[in-house]
């Protein structure tokens, strides 16, 4: 296998994304303090999830050899099936769609629609499932596969998987990839050229909407039960047996268990103290072929390709408050505006105002908005936002919605992201995984952190002036040995 980019060249770039990285992390402190103020308790934050699978990356299980051709030179990758180990039992299949960025060992994924993903703005995203539905491990019959795609003998299982993500990266990555082996070149050339767009399948479990809120003695929701299980459980809140919140039906009735369609609610008591609680739903069902996987820690994008029965979840929370605004908070990836989408829906009785990356947002009673917040392929972000009465609502993780490592800044000139891939087989498995680098947001310990975050600030812009320094410096030691060699 072919390295993707040379020691020195790696190190140079990884120093970069390091600087570049934390100084992005200290903005992003910022902003996150400039809203958070202080509270009592704080909500654990995650990138942001909309419910359904949850899984650990296992490896490249069933693969074979393909040579991808860029800029660089050509490249030898490993193409084909891996394999992930469900949260709470199952087994997924799945194969990837970035092929420049490698794949972490343990890497933690879960399902996502594909506007969280660089499917996003894919067109030929529809042309991928296809691909899935109707080639291996969905199509087992080998005999049967090889004939339709013309391949003259066998098709082993290996075959079949390389050929089938050769396939897929034509159209996920718009990438200059050939199997090695000729039927699976045969293969992926057939499921390319009878390629038809399908529809973005469903999630496996999702609820709309994912935060609620309201005032004691209410029913508050409803949150919708959105999956293909053939029902679910209902986990009341931790505790309460102490807070006398119950998850009810339309008719004010305790349920534990709910389908397709079915609204549920918090019913919180009369006279209860402000405060907030978290509904858990779960599932038993096989994940829908073709829905995407993101990792938290900027590992390979992942499309799902088999299923065995899995477990699935999702949860929901509620805030109620007796006056004053009360917020309902929840977020959402949108890869199309590159960012992260904040949705706040207020049914208090007052404005409910909060501040991040320096812009101050105020959202009127009775009233919702969601705010875009921008970020940089590859970048950490850390939110956290006060709800009064309630405890802090945070938002981590890294924004991944391009495939490529460069682009264009539209003059031609080639601009480096931070989405490099590290010195392993491109397609491949990574020895270690990143590193989150974002600050966490306020607390009571807001000065403290305040502090370290424009200490971030600092020494990020010093590092940048450092890597440019030593670049700077390169480049004129490579300019004169040139000049030598050509004297």
């Amino acid at each position: 296998m072919l390295s993707v980019f040379s020691v020195s060249s790696v190190r140079k770039r990884a120093t970069a994304r390091l600087a570049a990285v934390t100084l992005l992390s200290g903005f992003l402190a910022a902003g996150a303090l400039a809203g958070a103020g202080t509270a009592a308790a704080e909500e654990t934050g995650t990138a942001p999830r909309q419910g359904g699978v949850a899984a650990t990356m296992g490896g490249l299980k069933t693969y074979g050899a393909a040579v991808l051709h860029d800029a660089t030179g050509d490249q030898d990758v490993s193409a084909g099936l891996f394999e992930m180990s469900v949260d709470g039992g199952g087994t997924l299949q799945t194969y990837c769609v970035d092929v420049q960025n490698p794949t972490q060992r343990d890497a933690r994924y879960h399902e996502t629609p594909w506007s969280g993903t660089s499917l996003a703005a894919n067109k030929q995203a529809g042309k991928i499932r296809w691909i899935l539905r109707n080639s291996y491990p969905q199509v087992n019959d080998l005999a049967s596969l090889a004939a339709k795609a013309g391949v003259k003998g066998a098709l082993t299982e290996q075959d079949a998987a390389a050929g089938t993500q050769v396939a897929i990266w034509r159209y996920s990555d718009g990438a200059d990839v050939d199997a090695v082996d000729p039927g699976a070149e045969k293969l992926a050339d057939y499921l390319e050229k009878s390629a038809v767009s399908l529809p973005e399948p469903t999630g496996s479990l999702t609820l709309d909407p994912p935060a609620v809120s309201g005032h004691p003695g209410e029913l508050l929701g409803p949150v919708t039960v959105h999956t293909d299980a053939n029902g679910v459980t209902l986990t009341p809140p931790a505790d309460a047996a102490t807070t006398g919140v119950r998850i009810v039906g339309k008719d004010g009735e305790a349920i534990t268990s709910a389908a397709d369609g079915s609204q549920v609610f918090f019913d919180v008591p009369k006279g209860a103290a402000d405060g907030s609680a978290e509904l858990t739903v779960g599932a038993s069902t096989t994940v829908p072929v073709g829905r995407a996987l993101v990792s938290e820690s900027r590992s390979q994008t992942q499309i799902l390709a088999g299923s065995s029965e899995s477990t699935v979840s999702a949860t929901a929370s509620a805030t109620w408050a007796t006056q004053g605004a009360v917020p309902a908070l929840s977020a959402v990836t949108n890869c199309a505006k590159s960012g992260l989408d904040i949705t706040a829906v207020n049914t208090g009785d007052e404005a409910f105002g909060f501040t991040l990356m320096g812009a101050a947002y105020s959202i009127p009673a009775q009233a919702s908005r969601t705010v875009t917040v921008p970020l940089q392929e590859d970048q950490a972000y850390d939110f956290a936002i006060s709800a009064p009465g309630g405890p802090e609502k945070r938002f981590s993780g890294v924004l991944d919605c391009k495939t490529q490592s460069s682009e264009t800044d539209g003059t031609g000139t080639a601009t480096q992201t931070l989405s490099e891939p590290s010195p392993a087989t491109v397609g491949g498995v990574a020895d270690d995984t990143t590193t989150n680098l974002a600050a966490t947001g306020g607390s009571t310990a807001t000065p403290l952190i305040a502090g370290l975050a424009i200490a971030f600030v600092v020494i990020g812009g010093a590092a940048l002036v450092v890597v440019r320094k030593r670049e700077e410096e390169a480049a004129a030691a490579a300019g004169k040995a040139g000049g030598a060699r050509q004297g």
